[in-house]
């Protein structure tokens, strides 16, 4: 059970010896966060108020380094440990002295660099005055959870309120707590190999590339991910222990022992992937292996898309959104398949298949993309290209499928200038990298 919470100064909370988990996520705050707590901060001491609350704090205590981890509340206490620091060199205080990865310390610096500057604003008396009222009349709500499972209970619940945690935080978390028989080594280096990739761009990989791709196979929406749609990427659980998910776990392992002993030369010229996205993934230390091979092999194939079809724009949102679409079907049939299966005849279908939807159309929203996967568009109705490409045997397969040739006179009706700017681009790269031409237009 965790103790009641507790109303404490933030100077005696910062006698209490700290520490960062390992299923923290990295330190975001940016100067706008940060610079809004000194104010309001500097505004508590200008009108001398006996007291002012500065949020909560879960912490857990960690029998192995003797200290407390920060369950929650690690953004706003280091910001709080920086501005301590700008205003008196000699007050850094245990969280400053953590490891960071490369996204907290950018976070930190530029943070640092914004109190610097507003600490500098004042005078040396001002100075002392408002480090005083900090540590002694802020005070924060104090809370200690006695394990790790009432720590990952309490850090969900916190942050289901107000502003919510990336979906692939709440994922991170999750994944970490089934890595308990994990060494602390292979945690700390799967954690930082996660920090290390850009966090927006892992957000948005799981928002327009993973989450869809798992569902549009199946016939499903690939819309509106969010922390509340991250079921499929929980995994089976270690607990688990169901047929079905005992042969996926076995699967796993045996491909990972084939892969260690090299054993994998004698079936495959490279070590097996042990991924599919067709199948469910193993919760834990897989998760973020998964994730990585995935988000990975999505930036090699956008350098090839890149390379490849260098006319094709990345302008307009629309163009960004068929372009990734392009790059999401890429990605699936190389899944099933393997980038040797990449011919020059499968570049070509499945860029006519995914361009026929920028030429027939003015404007492509996220909505439209959605539709024409699914096969629901006017434009394709009744050819989900995922579902095929899932119950494929042999990459040739795909041709039996055939694309009928856009009809010009079917074309949107466009005004003349907007044909010469816009789409007479389109149209003209639909027929150079497809092989098929356009009549009457």
């Amino acid at each position: 059970m965790s103790t009641e919470p507790k109303i404490v100064s933030i100077g005696d909370l910062l006698t209490v010896p700290l520490s960062l988990p390992d299923y923290q996520r990295p330190y975001t705050w940016n100067a706008k966060s940060a610079s809004t707590l000194y104010w309001d901060v500097f505004e508590a001491y200008s009108n001398s108020l006996d007291e002012y609350r500065i949020g909560s704090v879960i912490l857990c205590y960690n029998g192995k380094t003797k200290s407390y981890d920060i369950v929650d509340g690690q953004q706003r206490l280091t910001t709080i440990s920086l501005l301590l620091y700008c205003l008196d060199k000699n007050s850094s205080t245990a969280l400053l002295k953590q490891k960071y990865g490369k996204a907290s310390k950018k976070a930190v610096s530029q943070n640092f660099s914004t109190l610097s500057q507003l600490c500098e604003n004042l005078d040396t008396e001002r100075k002392s005055g408002l480090k005083e009222y900090l540590i002694n009349h802020c005070s924060i709500v104090k809370i200690i959870v006695e394990n790790e499972q009432e720590a990952f209970q309490f850090f969900d619940s916190q942050n289901s309120r107000g502003k919510e945690l990336a979906p692939h935080d709440l994922l991170k978390s999750y994944h970490l707590r089934e890595m308990n028989d994990d060494s602390v080594a292979e945690k700390t280096s799967l954690i930082n190999r996660w920090e290390d990739t850009n966090q927006d761009e892992l957000a948005s990989f799981f928002k327009d590339v993973l989450y869809p791709l798992v569902r549009w196979f199946r016939g499903k929406d690939g819309l509106g991910y969010s922390s509340k749609k991250i079921s499929f990427f929980k995994g089976i659980k270690k607990s688990n222990v169901y047929n079905f998910s005992v042969y996926h776990k076995s699967a796993n392992l045996y491909i990972e022992q084939i892969n260690q002993n090299n054993v994998y030369e004698v079936l495959s010229e490279k070590k097996i992937s042990q991924f599919q996205l067709t199948q469910p993934l193993i919760a834990g230390k897989r998760f973020f292996f998964y994730t990585l091979h995935y988000y990975e092999l999505y930036k090699k194939l956008d350098k090839m898309v890149e390379k490849k079809f260098p006319d094709l724009t990345d302008g307009g949102r629309g163009d960004q959104l068929v372009r990734n679409l392009f790059i999401n079907v890429l990605l699936f049939f190389v899944d099933r398949f393997g980038e040797k299966e990449l011919s020059e005849a499968v570049y070509r279908y499945l860029f006519s298949w995914v361009y026929m939807l920028r030429i027939s159309l003015y404007s492509v929203y996220e909505e439209s993309i959605n539709k024409y996967a699914l096969g629901y568009h006017n434009i394709n109705y009744g050819l989900n290209l995922f579902s095929l490409i899932n119950q494929m045997n042999q990459p040739k397969e795909l041709f039996e499928n055939a694309l009928s040739k856009p009809d010009a006179s079917k074309l949107k009706k466009i005004s003349k200038k907007t044909y010469e700017n816009r789409s007479k681009r389109y149209i003209e790269n639909w027929e150079k990298y497809s092989g098929m031409g356009i009549k009457n237009v």
